[in-house]
Parts: C-alpha cells; sequence; structure tokens
C-alpha cells in the first residue's frame, strides 16, 4: 500500500474515516429544524447516500440582503444501473417529483434520474417513497463507485440484455456494506455486531475520490466509455460474448489555472474473457486506486492521475498479480456512432422501442410541450419500460407488437413524435450539465441557456448548409466536466457568468479528446467564432470528414 500521502489526509478524509461507516451525525442533522442545512462534516457524508446539499442560487444575494439564511435544498439522484425504470416505478417517481421536489425530472449523463428543490423536511419522506418502489439512492455520489453506465437502446445488439446485466453485477460487487443508509433514512436498528457490515473492498478510507464504469457495445459508444475511470467494451465474435476489453484512467474533470489538472481518456489495458475475471479486474482496479490514490490532494485524488503517476506497464502489472491471471493482448472492434436512436426501432425479439428527444434531460411540463404528463400517461398503460440514455433521452422500450398503437397514440397527442423529429442534429446530439441554479459549482449557465444559445447558431449552420451535421456540442457551467465537454467535437466550459471557453477538435465518436481554442468568449464572440470555423469546414471539408477531424486536419487546434 502507498503511504506517501497517508499522513497528510484531507479534510474529507478524516471525515469519512471518523464517520462511524458513513453515518456521522445525519440522524441529528437531518431532525435540526433551526436551519435547512446539515452540518458540515454531514454535508460530506450525505453524498455517499446519493445526495448534495444545494441551494437556489438565484434567491442567495436577495435572502442575504434580507439577513435571511440561504433558501437550503437537496438533489437526490437513483441508483439505476444501465438506466432502467419499469412503468410502475416511472409513475411513482412522476408522483413523488411533484410531492418533494421542484417537480422536474432530470435524466443525468450517467444515465439515472435524480430530483432538485428536496426541502430538508421532505429528504426522508421521499428516500421512503422511493423505498418502497425498490429503489435506492445508495454510492450514487461520494468517493465510492457511482452509477455504471451500458449502452441503453436493446436494438443494438441481440446480446444486449446478457451484457446490460454486468451493470447491475458490477454495481452490486462495488457497493459499500455499510447499513448507514437503512439506519439513517429509512429507519432500520442500528447492528449490534459492526463486524457484519466490514467492508473489504472500501475498508473504512472508500476511495480517494469518485469512480465511474461504463459498458459499451460497439460499434455504438453512447456512453463515452473511454470517459470514465473504468471502461469494458463488450467483443462479440460468432453472436457470443467472448468478454471485454478493459480500459482505465479516464476522467474529464478540470480546475481552471490548474495546469495539474487534465481531462484524460482511458488506456485500454487488454481483453477479460469470462464473467469471473471481468468481474476480478474490475474489483482490483478499484483497490489499486483504493491503495495507491492520492488522499491529500483532491484535485490529483482521480484514477487517472493515479495510472499517470504510476505508469501504464506498472499499473498493468499490479493489477495482474492482484488478479492472479494475466490480461491477453486487446481485441478488435470500432466505434462508429455515439449519437441516441431517435423515433421507432425494433430489436431482434420483435419488441419496439422509441427514443423521446428529452432536451438536456429535463422532463417537465410547460407551455409548449406536456413531456411529463406524456410519460406518465404511457407509464400508466404499462406497455412500456423506461430506459435512459447518457445523451440525456428516455427510451420506451420493451413495447410489445401490439402494444405498439396505444403508445404511439399518446406520443402523437402530446406531440413528442414532432418535437423529436423537428428538433435540428446538433440540438439532438447536445448535451448540458445541470449548472445554474442549483450547483454550487457552477460558474455560468448550462441547461437553461444552451437551448437559446442553439436556436441562436441553427440559423448559422442552415446559412452553411450544416443544418443536418450531426455536430457534437456541449455545455458545462464549470470545468468539472459533468457534460463531457472535453469530449465532444465543439465544447463550451464556463469560466464566468456569460462567458465560456471554446474548445475543438473531438472526434464525433468519442476517440480523442478536444483542445481550447479560445478563452472567455460571450454569445456574440461564440457565434462569430463558430460562424466563420463553420463556413470554413463546410467550403473546405473532404467528403465524410467531420467538423472535430477537420478542425485537426487544419491545425486549428
Amino acid at each position: 500500500m502507498s503511504t506517501s500521502n497517508q499522513n497528510n489526509l484531507s479534510p474529507v478524509e478524516r471525515i469519512k474515516q471518523k464517520s462511524d461507516a458513513l453515518r456521522g451525525t445525519l440522524k441529528q442533522s437531518i431532525q435540526d429544524n433551526a436551519t435547512g442545512a446539515l452540518r458540515e462534516d454531514d454535508q460530506s457524508l450525505m453524498k455517499f447516500h446519493g445526495m448534495y446539499q444545494q441551494d437556489d442560487r438565484d434567491r442567495r444575494e436577495e435572502r442575504s440582503a434580507k439577513k435571511l439564511e440561504w433558501l437550503y435544498s437537496y438533489m437526490i439522484r437513483l441508483r439505476l444501473p444501465g438506466g432502467f425504470l419499469t412503468p410502475q416505478q416511472w409513475e411513482g417517481l412522476h408522483h413523488i417529483a411533484g410531492d418533494h421536489s421542484t417537480g422536474v425530472i432530470k435524466i443525468t449523463t450517467r444515465q439515472t434520474v435524480q430530483l432538485h428543490g428536496i426541502l430538508k423536511s421532505h429528504v426522508k419522506p421521499t428516500i421512503k417513497a422511493f423505498n418502497t418502489m425498490q429503489l435506492d439512492s445508495i454510492a450514487a455520489c461520494g468517493d465510492v463507485n457511482r452509477n455504471v453506465v451500458c449502452n441503453a437502446h436493446p436494438r443494438q445488439s441481440a446480446l444486449h440484455e446478457e451484457i446490460f446485466r454486468y451493470a447491475d453485477k458490477i454495481s452490486k460487487l462495488a457497493l459499500p456494506k455499510t447499513r448507514a443508509y437503512y439506519e439513517v433514512w429509512l429507519d432500520e436498528q442500528p447492528i449490534l455486531n459492526k463486524e457484519e457490515e466490514a467492508d473489504p473492498l472500501y475498508q473504512d478510507r472508500y476511495l480517494p475520490r469518485k469512480f465511474k464504469i461504463g459498458i459499451a457495445i460497439p460499434p455504438y459508444n453512447d456512453v463515452d466509455v473511454f470517459s470514465n475511470d473504468i471502461g469494458l467494451i463488450a467483443i462479440v465474435e460468432n453472436d457470443k460474448l467472448t468478454g471485454f476489453n478493459i480500459a482505465a484512467g479516464g476522467g474529464l474533470s478540470t480546475t481552471h489555472g490548474n495546469p495539474n489538472t487534465y481531462a484524460r481518456l482511458a488506456t485500454v489495458l487488454g481483453f477479460v474473457a469470462g464473467e469471473e475475471n471481468t468481474l476480478k479486474a474490475v474489483y482490483e482496479i478499484i483497490t489499486i486506486q483504493r491503495d495507491f490514490g492520492n488522499r491529500s490532494d483532491r484535485k490529483q485524488a482521480r484514477l487517472k492521475y493515479t495510472l499517470d503517476k504510476m505508469g501504464v506497464p506498472e499499473f498493468k502489472a499490479e493489477l495482474e498479480k492482484r488478479c492472479g491471471f494475466a490480461l491477453e493482448p486487446e481485441k478488435p472492434y470500432q466505434f462508429t456512432q455515439r449519437r441516441d436512436d431517435y423515433g421507432w426501432y425494433q430489436n431482434h425479439e420483435g419488441k419496439w422501442n422509441y427514443t423521446v428527444f428529452t432536451e438536456n434531460g429535463r422532463v417537465l411540463d410547460d407551455d409548449k410541450l406536456a413531456i411529463k404528463t406524456a410519460l406518465l400517461e404511457v407509464a400508466k398503460t404499462g406497455a412500456a419500460n423506461f430506459r435512459f440514455t447518457c445523451n440525456q433521452n428516455v427510451i420506451l422500450s420493451d413495447i410489445l407488437p401490439e402494444n405498439r398503437q396505444q403508445v404511439e397514440d399518446i406520443l402523437i397527442r402530446f406531440g413528442l413524435i414532432a418535437h423529436t423529429d423537428n428538433a435540428g442534429a446538433v440540438r439532438k446530439s447536445a448535451i448540458a450539465c445541470v449548472a445554474f441554479n442549483t450547483c454550487p459549482l457552477a460558474l455560468a449557465e448550462a441547461q437553461r441557456y444552451l437551448p437559446t444559445l442553439i436556436t441562436k447558431l441553427e440559423p448559422v449552420l442552415q446559412k452553411h448548409g450544416l443544418a443536418d451535421d450531426e455536430i457534437s456540442l456541449r455545455m458545462t457551467g464549470c470545468p468539472n466536466g459533468c457534460g463531457r465537454p472535453y469530449a465532444a467535437e465543439i465544447g463550451l466550459i464556463g469560466t464566468a457568468y456569460g462567458q465560456y471557453n471554446l474548445h475543438i477538435g473531438g472526434d464525433r465518436f468519442g476517440y480523442r479528446l478536444n483542445k481550447k481554442y479560445k478563452e472567455n468568449l460571450d454569445e456574440p464572440a461564440i457565434l462569430s467564432e463558430l460562424d466563420n470555423l463553420l463556413g470554413t469546414y463546410s467550403q473546405q471539408r473532404y467528403s465524410g470528414e467531420t467538423f472535430g477531424d477537420f478542425a485537426i486536419r487544419n491545425n486549428w487546434v
């Protein structure tokens, strides 16, 4: 075990170690009606339970002027390996959102859903309501393995269900053993013998930082597999799953002005055959990060920094030693698509699936579209499961042929098919993080602003004959990368309110990161720069050449 930073632990490390297996004083904090906030240490521990303390940043100044406490609330994120809900669970989620949160259901870039604006007194009732539907938020945040993502669309492979099940297996493998969640939020009696929750994976330290795992089924890479700490690339030969190429060290978060932080795509280490060896390799990569990861500086604590500090050969050797077997050479594969398949598609079993365009993952009713009510009506039929994509859309899935018309009638009646069909190509491929008004890290807008920016960009695309070009455009309100902007052809990363760094040159399928092109641009400057770049691209590109590849060929970055 590395001891280089064990004597200089960050404050969060000390909070974890003295937390009594993530219990802290959460029970007391949540019952304190004198404040809308939790005790400081408990704010860190709450993340391990799938929650964040936030406040309404739109109202900070107003409340401070009145000498009032900020308007604190909580975000709760579900643990949904592979992003799957039954129609009954979606119906329950709909009502929980209305009873306890802002009412908006947010589909995240990690294939799950989260609710915002939950007041302190509603946190336990929300968790209890989810529990009645066999849903939980354990380890959806915090320094543990988070929601495991997998290609969402059942049409993508006849082996989809077999590969999809790995998301749940890995999620269970990497769950913390503590019963704290059940005691704090569900009023389970405390266990008397603490040895029952001994955790050989996380011990009492957990991980140095968050940890993410993604599973891709070539030729589809909608999960952005290389952006994960561990990426599993399914290898199918003669219509059989033979194993996975296993990659490690992906992660996109950076810090403005800190050159020691950087985005990195995962490195393929080799091939692993069979379920037992695959799960073993995943487990042992997590233990390497547990033992060698930086626990002094949280900005240097992700697996990508551990891998680079050790070096790939030493990391791979350590993994093989812990696994007790050698990795095989990487198997060939190719990604040719990262966008979602919108509209109706039938899978190999004859079941139908419809992908609804859900802009930036926000499921709500407004004066233009009642998407939330429409999806509730679909759920009430019991005819469709709900699957979420890493591109923040919802797939109404597994619909029997005899039920397709019933679902389609609802989608037509509420305008969801027209909404999906009429959305432009860039809008459909765009991603934005939450940012304002709830994210405490946001420096600029993202999900509330990107639709407006795209509306202003669409005439530019039309002018240059690029309206149907599926250029990937992603925006985040800060450099932490939750919307994966560094893995887009065009990335906009917030630096201050109304200002963004413009990155270009990523590839369309997720193999290459982009690079910074211009700094601190406001909206007119962004539109002007993109007008010039897209105009040149339209006039000089090779046949079939993507914008990101064109930018690299022309040495723009």
